[in-house]
C-alpha cells in the first residue's frame, strides 16, 4: 500500500467509521489496568485561564504515518480539567491531550479550528495529524491551514485523554463474532446476560466516574480548551458525533462561539430508539444503494447482478461452515456484519466488499477481516484502540431512555421486516444501555440563543447519520443553516469543491452559505 493510501485508509478509519449512535456488537468488560498514554503530551496545564503549556513532539506523525507533513510543525500539550464541571473545586481532574499543527505559510492567523472526529471515541489527535497532509491526502484545504492552528484533543475518556477502558482484547473478539440477529430465545438470552456482563464489569471498574463522561461534560472541557489555546471565541470543525459535541458547547456558551461547522447531524432531539432506527433506515438505505451499484456496474462488482443476495448467503454459511482467517479467527456472521457495516461508511468501500464477499465465497475471509478490522480498530497483534470503551461509556452516560430488553427483543422483531439486513442488528445494539447502572447525564436539546450563524452539513445518502438529522439540528440551534451534498457516504467536508468552498469562506469570513445551497455529488 502506497503512503496516499495509508493516508486515506487512515482518515477514513477516524472519520467515517466512528458512529455516532447504537450500531455497536456485543461487548463484553475488562479488569485490565488503563494503558499507559502514548507519547506526544506535554506537562498539564489547569483550566484556570492559563495558555497551553506547548512543546514539539514530532513522533506523534512519525508514530501514526511515519513522518509529519512538509511545511507542518506538531506540538502537544495537556490541560487538566475537573471530572465534574458542577463541582469543579472537588480537586479531581481528568487530562485533556491535545495537538497543535501550524503551516509554516501561515498568514494573517485568524486562532485556532478545534477538531472532532466524532465516534464518541475518535481521536482529535490522530485526525488533526491525517488532515495535515493537505487536499491531495484528503486532508484540510490549504485556505484553512495557512489561517488557522489545527487543534486536535481526545476528549475525556478517549485515546490520550484518562483513556476509559474496560473491555478485553479477547471479550472484544468475542463480541464482534457474536451473531448479530440472534433469532431462538436461547441464543437472543445468551447475547443479553454477555451485555449484562458488559455493564456490570464497567460499573465495577468505574463505579461513579461513569456519568462524568458524558458529552455536557467533555463540552465544557471545549470552553477551556478555547481559553488555554489563546481564542475568545471558538471555531470548531465537527464530524458525526462531533456535530452533537458542537451543538452541546453551543448552547452552553453561545457567546464564546465565531464559527461551528457540524458535517453528518445527529439530532439531538430523538430517543435512544427513535436514533437507532434511524441508523438502521440509514444502513439499510446504503446497502441498497450498492447493490444498486452492483447492478450498474457489473464489471467493477464480482458478486453482481445480486449482491444482497450474496451477503445474505455468506452470512448464511458462515452461521453452519466459518471460513477460518489466516491467524485463526471463525470469520462468522458477527464479523461479516461488521465488514459491511464497515464498507458502507463510503462509496470507496463497495468494491472492497464486493471482492471481499466473493472472495469469502471461496474461502478466502482476509478482506471481510481486514475490512472488520478496520471499523474495530483492531490491530494486526489482536489489541484494540479503546474506542468502543469510550464509545459505550458515552453513549451510555448521555441516555436516560434506554428501552427495557423486553421491548429490546420486541423491536428486534419489527425492525428485522422493515430493515431486513440491519435493523435486528440495531435493535441489539442497544442491550448495553438497557444494562448500564452508571448514572446518566442527558445534553440538552434546546436553541442556541445568543449564537451567530451556525453551518450544518448533510450528505443525502449518509448512512450512518441520515440526511433527515440535518435539518432537524439545524431548527433546534435555531440559528443553523443548512448545506447540503448530494453524495453517498458519511460526512461531506472537504470532499468537493463546492463543499470545501462554502465551508472555507464560513470560517474563514464568516461568510453564511446562500439558503438551500446543495452541492452536487461530484
Amino acid at each position: 500500500m502506497d503512503r496516499r493510501s495509508r493516508l486515506v485508509v487512515a482518515l477514513l478509519a477516524v472519520i467515517v467509521t466512528t458512529v455516532a449512535g447504537c450500531t455497536l456488537p456485543t461487548f463484553a468488560p475488562n479488569g485490565a489496568d488503563e494503558p499507559a498514554r502514548p507519547g506526544g503530551v506535554a506537562a498539564s496545564t489547569s483550566a484556570t485561564g492559563e495558555l497551553a503549556d506547548w512543546r514539539p513532539c514530532p513522533e506523534v506523525p512519525q508514530e501514526l504515518v511515519t513522518k509529519g507533513a512538509p511545511g507542518m510543525s506538531y506540538d502537544c500539550a495537556t490541560v487538566s480539567v475537573p471530572r465534574d464541571w458542577a463541582a469543579p473545586g472537588s480537586g479531581e481532574d481528568y487530562e485533556i491531550a491535545l495537538i497543535r499543527v501550524r503551516s509554516a505559510k501561515q498568514r494573517d492567523r485568524i486562532g485556532s479550528l478545534l477538531l472532532n472526529p466524532g465516534g464518541p471515541g475518535g481521536s482529535g489527535i490522530e485526525l488533526a495529524v491525517y488532515l495535515s497532509f493537505g487536499p491531495t491526502f484528503g486532508g484540510l484545504p490549504t485556505e484553512i491551514t495557512d489561517r488557522f492552528d489545527v487543534i486536535g484533543f481526545d476528549p475525556r475518556g478517549v485515546g490520550r485523554s484518562s483513556p476509559v477502558k474496560c473491555i478485553s482484547a479477547a471479550d472484544q473478539d468475542a463480541s464482534f463474532a457474536a451473531e448479530p440477529d440472534p433469532v431462538s430465545q436461547a441464543a437472543f438470552d445468551q447475547v443479553a446476560a454477555l451485555n449484562k456482563k458488559i455493564a456490570d464489569g464497567c460499573a465495577e471498574k468505574y463505579g461513579d466516574q461513569l456519568r462524568f463522561f458524558s458529552t455536557e461534560q467533555a463540552a465544557h472541557d471545549m470552553d477551556a480548551l478555547r481559553t488555554a489555546v489563546g481564542d475568545q471565541k471558538l471555531s470548531y470543525l465537527g464530524f458525526s458525533y462531533g456535530t452533537l459535541l458542537g451543538a452541546t458547547y453551543a448552547q452552553l456558551y453561545p457567546e464564546n462561539v465565531r464559527a461551528l461547522v457540524l458535517d453528518g447531524a445527529v439530532d439531538p432531539t430523538e430517543s435512544f430508539v427513535q436514533g437507532s432506527e434511524a441508523q438502521a433506515k440509514g444502513f439499510e438505505r446504503a446497502f441498497a444503494n450498492f447493490t444498486q451499484w452492483c447492478g450498474r456496474t457489473p464489471a467493477k462488482c464480482p458478486v453482481a447482478p445480486d449482491a444482497r443476495g450474496a451477503v445474505t448467503d455468506a452470512m448464511a454459511k458462515a452461521r453452519t461452515s466459518p471460513v477460518r482467517g489466516t491467524d485463526g479467527r471463525e470469520v462468522t456472521p458477527g464479523w461479516i456484519f461488521v465488514g459491511l457495516i464497515s464498507s458502507l461508511y463510503s462509496e470507496s468501500g463497495w468494491p472492497k466488499l464486493a471482492t471481499a464477499i466473493d472472495s469469502l465465497q471461496a474461502g478466502d475471509g482476509s478482506g471481510i477481516l481486514e475490512l472488520a478490522d478496520q471499523y474495530a480498530e483492531r490491530k494486526p497483534d489482536g489489541s484494540y484502540s479503546n474506542l468502543f470503551d469510550a464509545n459505550l461509556a458515552v453513549n451510555c452516560a448521555d441516555t436516560d431512555d434506554a428501552p427495557s430488553v423486553a421491548d429490546i427483543r420486541r423491536l428486534q422483531a419489527e425492525w428485522r421486516e422493515k430493515y431486513p439486513m440491519f435493523g435486528a442488528a440495531l435493535a441489539m445494539g442497544m442491550l448495553p444501555c438497557a444494562y448500564w447502572s452508571g448514572e446518566r447525564d442527558p445534553y440538552p436539546a434546546a436553541k442556541a440563543t445568543g449564537a451567530p450563524p451556525i453551518v450544518v452539513v448533510g450528505t443525502t445518502g449518509d448512512p450512518a447519520t441520515p440526511y433527515e438529522n440535518t435539518a432537524d439540528l439545524a431548527n433546534m440551534l435555531g440559528v443553523g443553516r443548512v448545506l447540503t451534498w448530494e453524495g453517498e457516504g458519511h460526512t461531506a467536508y472537504p470532499s468537493t469543491r463546492c463543499i470545501s468552498d462554502a465551508v472555507d469562506s464560513y470560517l474563514i469570513d464568516l461568510k453564511v452559505p446562500q439558503e438551500g445551497l446543495r452541492c452536487p455529488a461530484r
